[in-house]
């Protein structure tokens, strides 16, 4: 698929099949791109001190209270709500993962979501991000299915990780859906890498741009990715225009998408640094 730079601002619509008799693309190749200006939904991190809590809610443990150690995915980390693991400070969302022994658990870290705050259908969603490093830290930024009346549970309710990133490959960072059929270790996912530059060394933006059957990741003004409906497995369904997602900050520690613990040279405290998410239609 090839690579398109966007304007970060601005409202249009652009269908690449226009341009095929004058670059000669296959048909495979037609791309839907297009970019939202209404900004509604937003949090510049201005104010010192805990989340902004007509914002954000936290998740708290280390997931067994749902039934699912590890939330699911082997994670080694206890979520909490402290400010230890969780605050803002100088125009940061800071969300911070310590070595330590706490309810059972032999690290913490934070988790903030915006379920049951701020919930919606389509858009582009982004935030600007500096990421930790060191093996084992697995920091993301995604959106989740409404799943409040507990009827339609994952991966019926969908799941788009605008950015997954795995600490020991500072250079990489992923896409992801999961859905019925195409969830976890076959979930659709396409890998973005930096040249000459790392994810833990500066801020980047990080989003997608969803619409009906279609949603598009990027990094900084680089689209990297698309996927549609003709992307999933055959027979599978595509619940992406389905209902209601919120979104999600997390740093988790461990796990079976990270694949490999801490080691000897992580070193702790791992911070993410969140300096704005906005949401625009």
């Amino acid at each position: 698929m090839k690579n398109f730079k966007m304007n970060n601002r601005g409202v249009y619509f652009f269908l690449l099949a226009s341009l095929l008799v004058t670059i000669g693309c296959d048909l495979n190749e037609t791309q839907t791109v297009t970019t939202f200006e209404n900004l509604v939904w937003a949090d510049e991190f201005d104010t010192p001190g805990a989340p902004d809590t007509s914002k954000w809610t936290y998740d708290i443990g280390d997931g067994t209270a749902q039934g699912i150690p590890g939330w699911g995915n082997n994670e080694l980390q206890y979520y909490t709500d402290r400010m230890d693991n969780v605050k803002v400070e100088n125009g940061n969302l800071v969300i911070t993962a310590l070595r330590e022994s706490y309810a059972g658990a032999n690290y913490t870290s934070g988790k903030v979501l915006t379920k049951g705050l701020f919930q919606t259908k389509y858009g582009r969603f982004e935030a600007r991000i500096k990421l930790p490093w060191g093996q084992g830290l697995w920091p993301a930024f995604w959106l989740l299915g409404d799943d409040s009346n507990g009827s339609v549970v994952w991966p019926q309710i969908g799941e788009i990780d605008i950015m997954e990133y795995r600490g020991q490959e500072p250079t990489i960072t992923h896409g992801t859906i999961h859905g019925p059929g195409y969830a976890a270790g076959n979930a659709v996912t396409k890998e973005y890498e930096l040249q000459n530059d790392r994810f833990d060394t500066d801020f980047h933006v990080f989003g997608v741009e969803w619409g009906p059957d279609y949603i598009n990741w990027y990094v900084d003004d680089v689209l990297y990715n698309q996927i549609t409906p003709n992307d999933i497995p055959a027979g599978t369904e595509w619940v992406f225009n389905n209902n209601e997602f919120y979104m999600i900050l997390n740093v988790a520690v461990g796990g079976t998408f990270v694949g490999l613990p801490p080691n000897a040279n992580t070193v702790f405290p791992q911070k993410m640094y969140v300096d704005y998410v906005r949401v625009y239609q």
